[in-house]
């Protein structure tokens, strides 16, 4: 099993240098001079010179990237010019490690931009990750086990609805219904998790019931399709010919069979929402990172866009290796490869 995380922890590395400088060549080694987007509609050629070394895009691709590198492990200034440091030490801005740029449309580090937006994001997305396996995978062992019946029917009918239904529409209906016609439910704010846990959860409820109903209705259809195949395995029947209880074939047996694709798809399914959640986000006015990118798309600051991109790639890697790493403990064979 060591060696077999070791692998993958080699792969994952690899695999992140390789999306940080394709991301960073895309951006920065493109026809398009990087520093004329970094002020807006403010720009003149005096500002776009100097927001060029302050961000140090008069230094070629190759030395950028190296630069970012070493950024993300000590820090980095902006500017990073020994003789400004040492004549005008006013000017340099410092931002602490991992440095992910700095904005110069918002004068800010960018790391300090995406402190503040992936708790919301990383709120919700947990949230609605939750929701959305527990009623998921339990709708949908139920429905294998009543195959042919009206439980499974109706199950697999509202997940057939649930799925076509786009998740800003139910956000919206969750919205004006729930919270401000009917006034079940608070509006959804954001309150962190160390100020208060219980307003915390209530503001992400219904964020988090919008965004896990689309995923919740698909694994409803992935739960009882896999339990179904592993159901009416050879091994299965074995064991209930020797007399093993019912609940015992279906935890043991049946279950663990049919958690491995289902672990699969959950893990990149939660990394792709960690990296930003942009409908459910901009339909309750939830300032995280899919609101954050959407606001850096508008007004082209490159930094940003590049770090959200970054962070996205890392959260989706980082999921697939705990997915990799879970399948070794739920299949032993799994370690062999």
């Amino acid at each position: 099993m060591f060696f077999y995380v070791v692998r993958r922890l080699i792969s994952v590395v690899i695999m992140l240098f390789v999306i940080s400088a394709t991301t960073f060549l895309i951006f920065f080694a493109s026809p398009i001079d990087p520093a004329s987007l970094t002020c807006g509609k403010s720009c003149t050629p005096a500002v776009i010179e100097g927001n060029r070394i302050k961000l140090g895009y008069n230094d070629p691709v190759p030395v950028q990237y190296v630069k970012f590198l070493k950024g993300l492990v000590v820090g980095r200034d902006y500017p990073d010019d020994p003789q400004i440091k040492a004549n005008n030490p006013q000017l340099v801005t410092h931002c602490d490690a991992p440095s992910l740029g700095y904005s110069t449309v918002k004068t800010k580090c960018v790391t300090d931009i995406v402190k503040e937006a992936l708790p919301i994001t990383a709120s919700i997305a947990m949230g609605a990750f939750v929701i959305w396996i527990i009623t998921g995978v339990l709708f949908g062992i139920i429905a294998a086990l009543n195959r042919g019946r009206w439980p499974d029917r109706l199950l697999v009918g509202l997940s057939l609805i649930g799925y076509s239904v786009p998740s800003f529409f139910i956000g919206v209906l969750l919205l004006t219904f729930v919270s401000i016609k009917w006034q079940l439910w608070p509006l959804p704010q954001y309150t962190s998790f160390t100020d208060n846990p219980l307003l915390w959860a209530q503001g992400i409820f219904l964020p988090s019931v919008a965004l896990a109903a689309v995923f919740g209705a698909s694994y409803v259809r992935l739960t009882r399709a896999y339990m179904l195949e592993t159901m009416s395995e050879d091994y299965i029947r074995t064991a209930r010919a020797k007399g093993v209880k019912e609940t015992t074939v279906i935890r043991r047996h049946g279950l663990r069979a049919a958690l491995t694709p289902i672990v699969t798809a959950a893990g990149l399914d939660l990394g792709g929402l960690l990296g930003g959640a942009i409908v459910t986000e901009q339909v309750f006015n939830f300032t995280g990172l899919g609101w954050t990118s959407i606001q850096a798309i508008n007004v082209a600051d490159l930094p940003i866009i590049v770090a959200v991109v970054v962070v996205a790639s890392f959260f989706i890697v980082m999921a697939n290796l705990v997915v990799d790493v879970l399948y070794g403990v739920i299949d032993p064979r799994v370690r062999l490869t």
